[in-house]
């Protein structure tokens, strides 16, 4: 599909409704601030640790087919609580930008912005002394938002969004201006100083992997941080020069030690200390372009705004960090890593202790994001929303859901339903079965076969009132695997019984 070019609306008019919670089980943004979380894929918000939800109802993410793709949220601004969503939809397998929501009452409402983008015409830039000659970037796809992040003011958003480069709006993200970043063969650039490059992300051989975005964070001191596919670049309150351009310094894989994993900086996050600089822990994954490129994925720390770097989690794959006070999380590929010694070591969580023996995380689900509210860590996974108050000891799982009597008018209400439904066992884990008591009380589910023969007997002794659910793996009562065909299921509760089918391929 191809997001319209929408024109930005004169007051704001998209609010918050409630809704029955996630609405995908996959998880890969999260922020938090205070009490509240906000979640994706369709921009949600908790304030009472998901006992309810509320989403935005925004055209832009009802009626097509954008997710939320980056999320900033500063609710600490002096004169403003600032909710900015960068949103993404799926074009033939490549990401591309679906446009903006930006907020300046905490959510209470919402205008959409268009895709940051070029004008056909905008092939050169000025920096300081120099024009430069720039690639206009006018195609949604390829230029997707990879990163929002606020100015220590507000007053300014930073877009790190793929092709399209590092990003800055001064009017809440109806109008961007392209940052200049040095290019791959240059470590630092000065406006004061003439060039003649190109602003272009690599392409076919030409352009820069440092023109690239990938992430941006602005940290307590007013210092920009943008990362990009080829390296880290640093941007001190000093480097702003009259006119508004910025000098800038790049790192990158040096090979040792000090120096970041790898030069794809996909995530910036800012660990607040007390009697020291703030730290600044990345997620850092390799560029390989040639055979004798030794870049890995990991996670690179700077505890004195750059000056060292060391390394930590070599050879995970880490999509998001979050903090408690001293305590480090880490989100990845395998599981949950967690640390309180600065990095030192580290411990992984791959299966989540679940608070009621009634629901079924998938363990071989990856954690893509992480945050940490006044009394939680939350864990966004590739098999639901995952709530700790106990530093990760339990969990409370939140899986999207379809309700089994729907408000939706016209919509059919059903009994039960199993999902997914064809299930396979070797992908799926399990299948679920959904149902409604009226009151509490115990209820049987009984598997049967084709043939109307008894397999397996699913028990739930204290249901409570309303939907609940139970996981089958697909094996007998002997915990053998049962061969593919049709299951018939009937759910006995204090409403009677309720039958359905269940599809079993692998």
């Amino acid at each position: 599909m191809s997001v319209p070019v929408v024109q930005a609306q004169d007051a704001p008019t998209m609010a918050l409704q409630p809704t029955n919670g996630t609405a995908s089980n996959f998880i890969q943004v999260l922020a938090a601030q205070g009490d509240s979380l906000w979640t994706g894929p369709n921009l949600a918000l908790t304030t009472d640790g998901g006992a309810t939800f509320r989403e935005v109802t925004e055209p832009a993410l009802q009626d097509e087919d954008n997710v939320l793709f980056a999320l900033a949220v500063r609710t600490d601004l002096p004169a403003s609580s600032l909710v900015a969503a960068g949103l993404a939809f799926d074009a033939s397998g490549r990401t591309a930008a679906g446009g903006f929501l930006v907020s300046r009452d905490g959510g209470s409402s919402f205008r959409f912005e268009p895709p940051a983008l070029d004008a056909p015409q905008d092939t050169t830039i000025t920096y300081g002394v120099s024009t430069l000659s720039a690639r206009a970037v006018v195609q949604e796809t390829g230029s997707a938002p990879q990163d929002l992040a606020a100015s220590v003011t507000g007053d300014t958003l930073w877009l790190a969004s793929a092709d399209a480069g590092i990003r800055q709006s001064t009017d809440d993200g109806a109008s961007w201006t392209r940052v200049v970043l040095p290019p791959d063969d240059l470590d630092a650039i000065d406006p004061a100083t003439a060039y003649d490059f190109r602003l272009a992300a690599a392409r076919n051989g030409s352009g820069s992997f440092n023109h690239i975005g990938s992430s941006v964070l602005v940290d307590a001191t007013g210092t920009v941080w943008a990362g990009t596919v080829g390296g880290l670049n640093r941007s001190t309150p000093a480097d702003l020069g009259p006119q508004g351009d910025r000098a800038w310094q790049r790192f990158e894989h040096t090979g040792r030690p000090d120096g970041l994993t790898g030069n794809n900086v996909v995530r910036i996050a800012e660990q607040a200390r007390t009697g020291a600089r703030n730290a600044l822990w990345m997620a850092t994954w390799p560029v390989n372009l040639a055979a004798s490129d030794r870049q890995r994925f990991g996670v690179t720390v700077t505890r004195d705004g750059g000056a060292t770097f060391e390394q930590t989690l070599i050879d995970e794959r880490i999509f998001d960090l979050a903090f408690d006070e001293d305590r480090v999380y880490a989100a990845g590929d395998n599981g949950l890593f967690v640390s309180d010694n600065d990095g030192s070591s580290w411990t992984a969580i791959r299966r989540f202790a679940l608070r009621s023996d009634r629901q079924f995380h998938r363990p071989d689900a990856g954690v893509r994001a992480v945050a940490t509210t006044a009394d939680a860590v939350w864990a966004g996974t590739t098999d639901g929303l995952l709530r700790s108050t106990d530093g990760g000891a339990t969990w409370q799982l939140f899986r999207a859901n379809v309700p089994l009597r729907p408000s939706v008018p016209d919509a059919r209400a059903v009994d039960t339903y199993a999902y997914p439904n064809p299930f396979t066992p070797s992908r799926d884990r399990v299948v679920r079965i959904r149902y409604e008591r009226e009151s509490a009380g115990a209820t049987r589910i009984r598997i049967l076969d084709f043939e109307m023969r008894h397999v397996r007997t699913l028990r739930a002794e204290s249901d409570g009132p309303g939907e609940q659910e139970i996981a089958w793996d697909g094996t007998d009562s002997g915990g053998l695997r049962l061969p593919n065909g049709t299951y018939f299921y009937e759910v006995e509760t204090d409403q009677g019984p309720a039958r359905g089918k269940i599809l079993l391929i692998d």
